[in-house]
């Protein structure tokens, strides 16, 4: 059975075989990462454990029984009750309910967890599996999202009340 669990330092190595196995099912939908991401991974990744630690930012992988990643699930800009959510899954579990299931997860303990109120997060237009898993996450659209927001492409933000 998959496990949620936070990112930590030991999960480097499986986090980026999956963002390479995943790389081009991921820019059908959402932006590419870029070269540089993979060239300079090591030190992203450290940099964002560091804003983990600071209370910044929390990520979570959906850890396979064999250690392999799933999938990863952002709350970035933790403040004032409020965060924004990220996530991805990998093309072998697309599809599945795993992104919904694992959303809906995240949007029950955060709350406790992490003192959250509300979830918010930005989808591109043509992204229509995203936009699903978050309708089916209670999540309801609140207007629109810059490219800026998005990697250069327009879409929508949508917004999830949490409750304790």
């Amino acid at each position: 059975m998959p496990e949620l669990k936070r990112l930590h330092a030991h999960h480097a190595p499986a986090v980026l075989a999956f963002e390479l196995a995943n790389r081009a099912f991921f820019a059908a939908s959402i932006s590419d990462r870029g070269d540089d991401f993979f060239d300079r991974f090591t030190e992203r990744y450290e940099a964002a454990l560091a804003e983990q630690e600071d209370g910044v930012c929390v990520f979570y992988l959906l850890v396979a029984e064999d250690g392999s990643v799933l999938g990863r699930f952002n709350l970035y800009d933790l403040q004032d009750g409020g965060a924004r959510l990220g996530y991805r899954v990998a093309e072998r579990v697309a599809g599945r309910g795993v992104a919904t299931a694992t959303v809906q997860e995240l949007c029950r303990t955060a709350p406790a967890t992490h003192g959250l109120r509300t979830l918010r997060a930005a989808i591109a237009h043509d992204n229509h599996a995203s936009q699903k898993v978050l309708v089916k996450s209670g999540f309801v659209p609140v207007g629109p999202a810059a490219p800026a927001d998005l990697g250069g492409k327009p879409g929508t933000w949508y917004r999830r009340d949490l409750r304790p």
